[in-house]
């Protein structure tokens, strides 16, 4: 006899398992936490003193349709981010943070080389982010949430440093950093300019994802897959411009859309900061609704939690009350994420089978 299916609410979804892929480390802060290092710091730029009223700035300054402004908020967490510390300090938080949100698996990523204005080199900014995640990691456990955390480098699209953020990736692939990434202002920023790169990655047998069709179309997912030959796209909502939604309805795809799906190429969707950069009008409109209807491999992520003011409770709340979703859609992204992660196949089927499948079996009923 099945049981009766558990609440739909925020309560239970925030204990239900989930996995989050696209996370920024210097966008998920708590509003505190900025302050208090910003005074430890003698960074002065800061618009309130008062953490409520910093976190609504952040929030409401980043909702402006363009994701060039809305980078140019990450100066101020960036600015206070610095010291060896500090670093460890937020790594340990996010860690925390996302376990009490229910995360069981997560991949942060950050760029080392916004990190070394404070005189540390890139090895020294590594060690102090992955020391911030084992160290949050134990104080979570201590509290009884179970989260496992690595990172993945990011190379800024307009530097130039991307072969050596890609070497360091390499070197501490055996320490928790999982893979590499590229982000940015994508607009004149192709990622074919950082080919050496991506080779590198894929020479070493590395993994790699690349921000792609966030803020430009079609072009930027064709060049980060054919050309870089990217393991996962960050964002992806662009793909939908290879969609055509026929007048009764039927779907066609695009040969590059046919090609993202057939291939199984995951889509690290960000529904919160898509709306506030203008990748999508509204959450009624975001694309990941059509995209997961046609089986795309769609996984929901948070972006930047400080910035776009949510957790990944909220996203999946929201969706669930947009699109008419429920525990096993939940599941279903949860799943998506997992297999999409850049561990070991035999950890991933240990968290899916072990931890992932039964929490949802018991929440459906």
């Amino acid at each position: 006899m099945s049981q009766i299916p558990v609440p739909f609410n925020n309560e239970h979804v925030r204990g239900a398992p989930k996995v989050l892929l696209h996370d920024h480390l210097d966008g998920g802060l708590r509003p505190t936490t900025v302050l208090e290092l910003a005074q430890a710091a003698g960074y002065r730029a800061l618009p309130t003193q008062d953490a409520g009223e910093l976190g609504a700035w952040f929030s409401s300054a980043t909702s402006s349709g363009s994701l060039t402004s809305y980078l140019e908020r990450f100066a101020h967490t960036v600015a206070v981010m610095q010291q060896r510390g500090a670093l460890v300090r937020v790594a340990a938080e996010c860690a925390q943070d996302l376990a009490a949100d229910g995360v069981v698996y997560a991949e942060v990523r950050y760029a080392p080389e916004q990190h070394t204005g404070g005189g540390l080199t890139l090895p020294e900014v590594v060690e102090a982010v992955l020391e911030g995640f084992e160290l949050g990691t134990r104080m979570a456990a201590e509290e009884g949430l179970r989260i496992r955390v690595r990172c993945l480098l990011t190379a800024m699209r307009h530097a130039a440093r991307s072969r050596e953020i890609a070497e360091l990736a390499v070197r501490y692939r055996d320490e928790g950093v999982v893979g590499f990434d590229i982000a940015g202002a994508e607009a004149g920023f192709p990622p074919t300019r950082h080919l050496d790169a991506f080779e590198y990655v894929r020479q070493q047998n590395g993994h790699f994802t690349i921000h792609a069709g966030e803020a430009f179309g079609l072009p930027s997912i064709w060049e980060a897959l054919q050309w870089c030959g990217t393991d996962r796209l960050g964002h992806g909502v662009r793909i939908v411009d290879d969609i055509t939604v026929e007048q009764d309805g039927s779907v066609r795809l695009g040969r590059l859309a046919a090609y993202v799906r057939d291939k199984r190429i995951p889509l690290e969707m960000c529904p919160s900061s898509n709306i506030q950069t203008g990748a999508a009008e509204s959450l009624e409109e975001h694309p990941i609704g059509l995209l997961a209807k046609l089986g795309f491999r769609v996984t929901v992520n948070t972006d930047n939690r400080l910035m776009s003011d949510c957790t990944m409770t909220s996203e999946m709340l929201s969706l669930a009350q947009t699109f008419g979703y429920g525990w096993a859609d939940l599941r279903w992204f949860t799943v998506n994420a997992m297999k999409s992660a850049f561990i070991g196949f035999d950890e991933r089927l240990e968290l899916i089978n072990k931890v992932i499948k039964p929490a949802y079996a018991a929440l459906i009923g």
